[in-house]
């Protein structure tokens, strides 16, 4: 199974949690083969991330973030688990993430990475471009935090994201 998923997107975490939801509870035996492809929303993101209701503001004349929120996390309680758009201020640039949860498709830890960095995102309100926050976080899918960290900060890496997102658009 093919998924096209931004860390950052609010839907693609509800996407994420209700397939999960979907195979544990109607397929427990089916042992799914799920391939996380990167998509970039705001390839020019700062370091430091963008303040959400500006970036609401600017791009969608959003001036009330929360009702903005209202739907995903709508749809999220409907799928039985609880999502707070408000926790989390800031959207960062996720090359970075990409790179580690590209890597960890070798090691069979794809998905458990891509779901595990999406909810420190949303759920913890961390900073995913952080490469200390991604070693932190692949440590419990199979990388060590210097493998992680490598990744992470390592430009080429960043590239063939970009190189790979920018293709499946």
């Amino acid at each position: 199974m093919d998924l096209y998923t931004e860390i950052t997107c609010p839907w693609c975490f509800v996407g994420l949690h209700r397939l999960d939801k979907v195979l544990q509870e109607r397929f427990p035996g089916v042992g799914a083969d799920i391939h996380h492809h990167p998509v970039l929303l705001l390839p020019d993101a700062p370091a430091a991330g963008l303040f959400i209701p500006d970036l609401l503001r600017a791009r969608y004349g959003v001036t009330d973030a929360k009702s903005a929120f209202a739907r995903p996390e709508a749809e999220a309680r409907a799928s039985g688990f609880d999502l707070d758009l408000n926790r989390q201020r800031y959207a960062y640039p996720t090359p970075a993430a990409h790179a580690i949860i590209l890597a960890a498709r070798e090691r069979g830890t794809q998905h458990q990475l891509a779901v595990a960095i999406t909810d420190a995102y949303f759920l913890a309100a961390r900073n995913i471009a952080d490469a200390e926050i991604l070693a932190d976080v692949a440590t419990a899918c199979g990388f060590s935090r210097d493998e992680a960290r490598t990744l992470a900060l390592d430009p080429a890496c960043h590239k063939q994201i970009e190189q790979e997102a920018s293709s499946s658009t």
